[in-house]
């Protein structure tokens, strides 16, 4: 079972992607509201992906996402946010990340058509 850790400072959100994604069979290991509770928690759960808000109140989502892929075994990061990726111009694709997925188009279908791509189980 691939594992996952769902980032965003709002619970509501957190909320939904965690039953989305256990519907899809994931386990949800754990859910962190910002960037720093984020690191720590990739650090002591070891999850295989993690879905990260840009937007987070204090280190931004492409900062954790470049601090998560200097781990000994960096899980597969996809970036979300409910901006489209036009807001973000050159930053991304993303250092860190294998993606992103605006939240009002996420789905199982997207999320697992980014892992394909990126070989995870």
């Amino acid at each position: 079972m691939t594992t996952a850790l769902v980032v965003d400072d709002h619970p509501s959100f957190r909320r939904e992607a965690k039953a989305m994604l256990e519907a899809a069979g994931f386990e949800v290991v754990g859910e962190a509201a910002d960037g720093r509770s984020a690191l720590a928690m990739a650090g002591s759960l070891d999850p295989d992906m993690v879905l990260l808000d840009i937007g987070l109140p204090d280190v931004e989502g492409f900062e954790v996402a470049r601090r998560l892929g200097v781990f000994v075994r960096p899980p597969t990061v996809v970036l979300t946010s409910s901006r489209d990726a036009s807001a973000y111009g050159d930053k991304l694709p993303a250092p860190g990340a294998i993606g992103f997925v605006p939240k009002d188009e996420l789905s199982v279908e997207r999320l697992a058509a980014l892992l394909r791509r990126a070989e995870l189980p």
